[in-house]
């Protein structure tokens, strides 16, 4: 009686694949999660948004109605670094 093998998907890593996974050494030191956003940067983030879906929220140059919703968040995060809160500087 002959042996068969079982057929695999082909989906399964290798034995010395895993280990060398396993075993793979982590560079750096673990960076601790703080919060990046204060509570007053997402009172204002809240504030924005809801002025923005009301169609109450302007654009500070043109004054034009904001309806992009990432417009909103960023005209919030803008007053809350100007009252002094706790937001990342902006991209550059």
């Amino acid at each position: 009686m002959a042996v068969r093998k079982k057929k695999t998907t082909g989906t399964r890593k290798k034995a010395s694949a895993r280990k060398q996974a396993s075993t793979r050494k982590k560079t750096g030191p673990r960076k601790k999660s703080t919060r990046k956003y204060g509570a007053k940067a997402g009172k204002k983030v809240k504030r924005a948004m809801h002025e923005m879906k009301r169609g109450e929220l302007k654009s500070g140059r043109s004054g034009k109605k904001v309806t992009s919703r990432k417009q909103a968040i960023a005209i919030g995060l803008s007053e809350a670094r100007a009252a002094g809160g706790k937001v990342p500087s902006p991209k550059k």
